[in-house]
């Protein structure tokens, strides 16, 4: 069985994103997959995205990566030009060069991999299980047997009459335990035959006062609902 690791979600939390790394240094997957959304809300967008590049083997980009290219694209001075002056033009054109989705079979299952939006819904956990079915057909029309996704920042393994839809969670903006969450599956990596799997999600605790303190050293916007998701796990509305 091989092992492989699907993250997303840093939000420029360098903290939390070293103390995932430990555990990639523990866990030794065969294979790591970054499924969205390196940059936004928090400080250090610039480093999380280089550390993205660095450990990771397969790329999709979010919707605040997405975000922030549009925002560089249009040379507007909005709410994410902070990310953008800082992430300088190399980094943003790497993002807008990566796919919106992709795909891995894993022990007979097709999985589909996104984010979530721009492409589709944010898939919730707590959406009825009928919001979840469109997660299962990708943009060409093709129908997995599972999806993966990020955006909503709470991981889950759901079991369906359509198949596996699954949540990375977030490595840095984790909202409910304010911990850095991943996940792990360990299957037959290519292969179309059926066999065993196994579906765990990695809660790993990290400094969080540490990633707090991190966004008095920037000039980030809304620095004190960062804070508070990073400290408590509670959603903040104020963001651009």
């Amino acid at each position: 069985m091989q092992k492989l690791m699907f993250l997303a979600d840093l939000h420029g939390n360098m903290p939390a994103t070293l103390a995932l790394e430990k555990e990639i240094e523990k866990i030794k997957p065969d294979d790591v997959w970054f499924l969205g959304d390196a940059v936004g809300k928090g400080p250090e967008s610039d480093k999380a995205v280089d550390w993205v590049r660095s450990h990771c083997k397969h790329f999709v980009s979010g919707n605040w990566d997405l975000g922030c290219v549009e925002s560089y694209r249009s040379g507007e001075k909005d709410h994410n030009w902070f990310y953008v002056d800082q992430l300088g033009s190399e980094r943003l054109e790497w993002l807008e060069s990566i796919p919106q989705e992709d795909e891995v079979v894993i022990s007979g299952i097709n999985f589909r991999l996104i984010h979530g939006r721009p492409i589709a819904i944010n898939f919730h956990p707590y959406l009825p299980l009928d919001d979840l079915i469109p997660g299962f057909t990708d943009t060409k029309g093709k129908v997995h047997g599972g999806f993966i996704s990020a955006d909503c920042h709470m991981p889950y393994v759901l079991e369906m009459h359509q198949g596996y839809a699954i949540n990375t969670g977030s490595v840095g903006n984790s909202i409910g335990v304010p911990k850095c969450h991943a996940l792990l599956i360990e299957g037959e990596k290519d292969s179309e035959e059926p066999a065993p799997i196994r579906m765990t999600v990695l809660s790993i605790p990290y400094d969080n006062q540490a990633a707090a303190d991190a966004a008095d050293r920037y000039p980030v916007p809304n620095p004190n609902a960062y804070k508070t998701e990073v400290l408590t796990g509670v959603y903040s509305r104020s963001w651009g």
